[in-house]
């Protein structure tokens, strides 16, 4: 009787580890046939970034920097420096949501031509690791920042003029907000995540009912879920969705039509470790469950800000409240007639200027003085080479008529 229990416990045992196998073996097929089913590739971001960034004449560098374990075990962040011998005060680029340091390519060019220039892929997007981060908006925040304060740390800068782009220029906020004592200025360019949330948004932008049903069903989801459940189709439906953005891209980059597409979709077709960590901040896609607005009052005076937004954005600013939570701090607010919310790209020549101009604010020594923190040794490591105080301030630009954003 007892044997015979015994090998009943035997075929179970046997029987279900096999049950577990058979699930794990499905898991990993499943994986794998994802992962096709995605056309993701490494080597075809690669290449394509190769392609876009051949439009930049000066010359430059492509590396990964090791930040070691912020958020993963082993995070690295992809990196693109351009004039780095120039005595002048380094300028860094973070990018916005779904995107990479190579759409910075039509600006690349004329920023560099005067100091150094570093653009990375934000951790979590593009070529940098793409670690697991927190489902907290505050430690999401302070996730990013620690990858953007250690990746400074390795390149070993001192202190920079820091740039962000939409979630790049929320990003820049937090670091700024931090380590005060490593910026020097900082631009915000269409910024991410400053305007609080309306009460009553549904009243107020007539958001119909099937409309806001759908959105309920959805939110759970990353922004960009439908591009990797498309599959094949991905490419497609990001050009079909999104053919301006290409269009603009027609005058740096041989067969824009192709290639701006294929770069958005390798970029975004990959395992959506930024992408999740953008969602977990969001209070609805264009708002921030912790707003800017409220903390910018909190920057340090001696910080110079310029803020540049596109008059057709679909962004809320938010910018006059940057400009009064900081009376008698060097404010300058910009509005490029014209441009919406890619104003980089939109107004290339303008932003240029004015990034251009905000730079030289920052070479000027600050009102007040904050000392630097400790710093340390650099670990980044080279794959490839390449050809005074003011009073709040807004304005317009441009030569369009500005119009609602479609």
């Amino acid at each position: 009787m007892g044997s015979e229990l015994k090998l009943e416990k035997t075929k179970s045992s046997v029987l279900h580890r096999t049950w577990i196998g058979n699930v794990i073996l499905y898991l990993w097929n499943w994986t794998g046939r994802w992962f096709s089913w995605t056309r993701q590739s490494d080597s075809m971001l690669r290449n394509v970034e190769q392609l876009i960034l051949s439009c930049v004449k000066t010359a430059y560098k492509r590396f990964y920097v090791d930040i070691g374990s912020v958020v993963g075990q082993c995070d690295k962040i992809w990196t693109i420096s351009l004039n780095e011998d120039s005595p002048k005060t380094p300028l860094v680029m973070l990018h916005g949501m779904a995107s990479g340091l190579a759409l910075w390519c039509p600006n690349l060019d004329a920023l560099a031509a005067t100091r150094p220039v570093y653009a990375m892929d934000l951790l979590g997007f593009g070529r940098s690791s793409r670690p697991k981060f927190s489902s907290d908006a505050e430690k999401v925040e302070a996730q990013w920042v620690e990858s953007v304060e250690e990746w400074r740390r390795e390149v070993k800068l001192e202190q920079f003029i820091l740039l962000g782009h939409s979630l790049g220029g929320y990003i820049a906020t937090a670091y700024a907000l931090k380590y005060p004592e490593r910026v020097r200025h900082l631009i915000l360019a269409d910024p991410w995540g400053f305007a609080e949330r309306p009460d009553n948004i549904n009243e107020k932008f007539h958001i119909p009912f099937y409309i806001r049903v759908v959105a309920t069903i959805f939110q759970p989801l990353n922004p960009l879920w439908p591009v990797r459940a498309a599959g094949p189709a991905g490419k497609w439906l990001v050009s079909k969705t999104r053919p301006d953005i290409a269009r603009k891209y027609t005058n740096y980059v041989k067969d824009a039509d192709t290639v701006i597409p294929e770069y958005i979709y390798q970029c975004n077709s990959q395992t959506p470790s930024g992408e999740s960590a953008f969602h977990a901040l969001m209070n609805g896609f264009g708002w921030a469950k912790h707003p800017m607005s409220r903390r910018a009052g909190q920057l340090s005076p001696s910080l110079g800000v310029t803020v540049l937004y596109g008059a057709r954005s679909w962004v809320q600013t938010g910018a006059g409240q940057i400009a009064e939570n900081r009376p008698g701090a060097e404010t300058h607010v910009q509005v490029i007639n014209g441009a919406g919310h890619h104003i980089y790209l939109d107004k290339t020549e303008l932003f240029n200027k004015y990034v251009l101009e905000a730079c030289e604010r920052g070479d000027s020594p600050r009102r007040l003085v904050d000392q630097p923190r400790e710093q340390s040794a650099n670990s980044a490591t080279s794959e490839s080479t390449g050809g005074a105080t003011s009073r709040p301030t807004s304005g317009a630009a441009g030569d369009q008529t500005p119009s609602p954003q479609t």
